[in-house]
């Protein structure tokens, strides 16, 4: 069962439970709070994070911290080269698609007859790293998917550095409860200042 939102919220992690993890790995450096916080710093949240994640990802233990905030980073600055409209620098590319291959897949028969499924193997051989790898290639195909990426947003917040994909086109905030609240009471508070 895959977590929500609250469950995400609930675990001190303003955004969660977007379609694509990558979403997710990008949304835990957040501007949005005051101070700005990395979600993921010590090994605790990064940890709590991860187990967030596991349903959505292949089994294992989570990467070293310094590997996923490498990964953060590098998804930040692709979806945002997108919503910006530049070109990203090469080498960023390359970087991902080497997170990517680091840990190749293969298809696996799991059972015989009626119980017989097929799965997914990955290899971590490569000194990769399975879970990296799986959020590498989601972006790769958000990010080759015209029509999924003009559905990339970042929160109409100025202040704040949350990325989504919107469901439908009336979506602007992050969350309704983080973003969308502040705007409307900005709102109120404006229209009875006056």
């Amino acid at each position: 069962m895959a977590t929500t939102l609250s469950e995400f919220q609930a675990a001190g992690f303003p955004m969660g439970a977007e379609p694509l993890v990558a979403l997710d790995l990008v949304d835990t450096r957040a501007l949005c709070l005051d101070p700005v916080k990395d979600l993921i710093a010590d090994e605790t949240d990064h940890a709590k994070w991860w187990s967030l994640q596991a349903g959505r990802l292949p089994a294992g233990p989570p990467p070293p911290p310094s590997a996923t905030r490498r990964l953060r980073s590098l998804l930040h600055d692709l979806f945002e080269a997108h919503l910006t409209g530049r070109t990203p620098d090469p080498a960023r590319i390359a970087d991902l698609n080497a997170v990517a291959a680091a840990v190749p897949t293969s298809p696996r028969l799991d059972g015989w007859g009626s119980e017989a499924r097929a799965e997914v193997r990955w290899h971590d051989d490569h000194d990769g790293h399975p879970a990296l790898a799986a959020i590498a290639g989601e972006a790769i195909r958000l990010l080759a998917d015209p029509q999924r990426l003009g559905r990339l947003r970042a929160c109409a917040n100025p202040a704040c550095s949350m990325m989504f994909l919107a469901e439908n086109r009336r979506r602007v905030w992050c969350a309704a409860n983080v973003c969308g609240n502040r705007a409307r009471v900005a709102r109120h508070y404006e229209r009875t200042r006056a």
